[in-house]
């Protein structure tokens, strides 16, 4: 026999006539004789298989009183086995009449299916209403009962209250929940959160919030497209659940109502208790080894890496804005020191962001007001001595902030966009600045610019750079760009397309500040580039033992095997000097050689080069120039 559960609905019938208590009994619990208990005893004599409709159980518990009634339903919801439905007398001397225990069992309990059972015209209809609300969860039922009518009224007010209760539940999912994890949102979050710093300060312990975003998702989003992003999400809520304690809440923190959100790939975890910082030192480490296993997402290989930013209460911020805000910032200085790490929150920070977002309000009318400047850095062969270009370096000084050292404002041009229409102002002004001098016939061989990879990933930036050689009249093998190691960091494949096209225009590409990333030397092979610059870091390093020495050697010799030019930056004395010329270096830049300098100044300097180079024809000895 198959048979079809139907669940059992809970059921209380409030009458002071224990009689009445009886005939619900006989109506609502009785068992039922139908067709079906033929069905049964046919299934047991010849092994036959039927359907039997499911039946709708109730258990009903009786009271005599109001108050009686209302101690039943609050002890139901305190064992989470709430009624469905109450039938409930309209008379019960000495105690509370019908309508006033209707009005304390929805105090306790809102969605109460109530049925008003009545012998008298005791209120109209209009009455009730006055006393009790409009509702659409009450009826009336007028005695005596009719079983039938009991029977009707019994279904279809439990099917009803089932139906609230599911319908209240997806309510409840799609207002606190977010849809795409599973994971609480961020309105039941701060819910959470304000509890849990209410715990914090009744029992005067330490609590924890954690701030995570995931690095480079907009990356990986864009090149594999939305539905990996959401498969990466959800494999992310899951693996951070299995990083926390019983106790610990993560969230995924998004805005509903409106388009704002916080950050698609932004989660949050609540740590309610801390015995010390450790603690959370131990998730943040978990959450970091577990994000960096791999995950195979519809035939893609993709690995995420978190920054996390963490704030104590109540050192860090006693209500839950001022947690969230400063972990939030935590978490921005995570992210600005090298990703793939945790920080804790300092009130530095603060003074540290405050300095930020003034840069960035100055940084935005920059360019209008005309308060950027190129100074320019010369590039010098060590063996001939002779001048082999200039870099240009960027410039900002402001009324207000006075010079402004590039370390601090070109990352935030980077993050707001900024650096795109810099990028370019400087840009147009190296070769126009580089089309002057050659003009004037002074020895300058080729011009550096420094690129962002922001700006390479433009799909314009080809056309880009061909309208600025025409527009300044400078060809193409005058300009050398130069492009970091974060090239080679992701997915190289992106740039060749774009660097080969700039090689078809004759400009030279130079990999910058090579040895401080990570680079992968099979990838280095792929790239078309000219020119390898050695980080003024191991070039500081050569004078202080024999491993500054041996990887500077290294990385000479490697490029010497791919056939690159190398160029040592941050050469300050003689003996760098003497190695690198030993290791057959070519070529070297650094205050040894010059400062940067104005645009005035660096056009002494190849004057006083082209004077140099016409008394002589060249020499081994290089020395400095100011």
């Amino acid at each position: 026999m198959i048979s079809n559960n139907k669940p059992t609905y809970r059921l209380l019938v409030i009458d002071d006539n224990p009689s009445i208590h009886e005939d619900f009994r006989k109506i609502l619990e009785k068992p039922l004789k139908s067709k079906s208990d033929l069905g049964e005893l046919e299934s047991a004599l010849f092994g036959t298989e039927i359907n039997t409709p499911a039946i709708t159980q109730f258990e009903i518990d009786y009271a005599s009183q109001g108050k009686e009634g209302v101690e039943l339903v609050e002890r139901a919801l305190s064992e989470d086995r709430p009624y469905a439905l109450a039938f409930v007398d309209g008379r019960m001397p000495p105690g509370w009449d019908g309508i006033e225990t209707i009005s304390h069992l929805w105090e306790k309990c809102p969605d109460l299916q109530v049925v008003l059972c009545t012998a008298y015209a005791d209120y109209s209809w209009q009455e009730i209403q006055r006393e009790l609300g409009e509702s659409d969860s009450l009826l009336i039922l007028k005695k005596p009962f009719d079983n039938v009518e009991v029977l009707q009224l019994a279904h279809a007010l439990t099917r009803k209250w089932e139906l609230n209760r599911e319908i209240q539940g997806r309510l409840n999912q799609l207002a606190f929940f977010d849809n795409l994890t599973g994971l609480p949102n961020r309105v039941l979050f701060l819910d959470r959160l304000d509890q849990v710093l209410e715990n914090a300060r009744r029992y005067d312990h330490k609590s924890a919030l954690l701030f995570i975003d995931m690095d480079n998702f907009k990356r990986i989003n864009d090149t594999l497209g939305h539905g990996i992003g959401d498969d990466l999400l959800r494999t992310t809520a899951q693996r951070l659940t299995r990083c926390l304690r019983a106790s610990d809440t993560v969230a995924r923190t998004m805005e509903n109502g409106i388009a704002a959100r916080l950050g698609g790939d932004e989660f949050t975890v609540i740590m309610p208790v801390l015995e010390n910082n450790e603690d959370a030192t131990l998730v943040a480490q978990r959450i970091e080894e577990q994000l960096a296993i791999p995950m195979d997402l519809s035939g893609h290989r993709v690995t995420v890496t978190p920054s996390i930013g963490i704030a104590i209460f109540p050192k860090d911020g006693e209500n839950a804005e001022a947690l969230l805000k400063n972990a939030d910032l935590a978490m921005y200085f995570a992210k600005r020191i090298g990703r793939n790490t945790f920080k804790f929150y300092h009130e530095s920070m603060n003074a540290s962001l405050l300095k930020r977002l003034t840069i960035e309000n100055h940084l935005r009318q920059a360019i209008e007001k005309g308060e950027f400047t190129l100074h320019y850095q010369p590039q010098v062969e060590l063996v001939s001595g002779q001048l082999s270009g200039m870099e240009a370096l960027l410039r900002w000084h402001n009324s207000e902030l006075g010079n402004v050292p590039p370390l601090e404002f070109i990352s935030v041009a980077e993050e707001n966009g900024l650096i795109l229409p810099i990028g370019e102002w400087v840009l147009r002004e190296a070769c126009q600045q580089a089309t002057i001098w050659i003009k004037q016939g002074l020895p300058l061989q080729r011009m550096a610019v420094n690129l962002s990879v922001k700006q390479l990933s433009q799909p314009d930036f080809i056309e880009t750079v061909q309208h600025i050689l025409i527009e300044t009249g400078l060809e193409g093998h005058r300009l050398e760009l130069e492009v970091t190691e974060s090239l080679l960091e992701s997915d190289p494949s992106r740039f060749i397309e774009t660097l080969t096209a700039l090689k078809d225009m004759n400009i030279r590409i130079a990999v910058d500040d090579f040895g401080n990333g990570y680079s992968n030397m099979s990838r280095m092979k792929e790239m078309p580039f000219d020119c390898l610059k050695i980080d003024r870091s191991f070039i500081n390093n050569i004078g202080s033992g024999s491993m500054g020495r041996s990887i500077v050697s290294t990385i000479i010799a490697m490029a010497k095997t791919m056939e690159k030019r190398v160029i040592a930056e941050g050469v300050e004395t003689t003996s760098q000097v003497d190695f690198l010329r030993i290791q057959q270096c070519h070529e070297g830049q650094g205050y040894l050689f010059s400062h940067p300098l104005s645009s005035k100044h660096a056009e002494d300097f190849l004057r006083q080069r082209q004077s140099l180079s016409n008394q002589r024809n060249g020499t081994d000895d290089v020395k400095p120039f100011s």
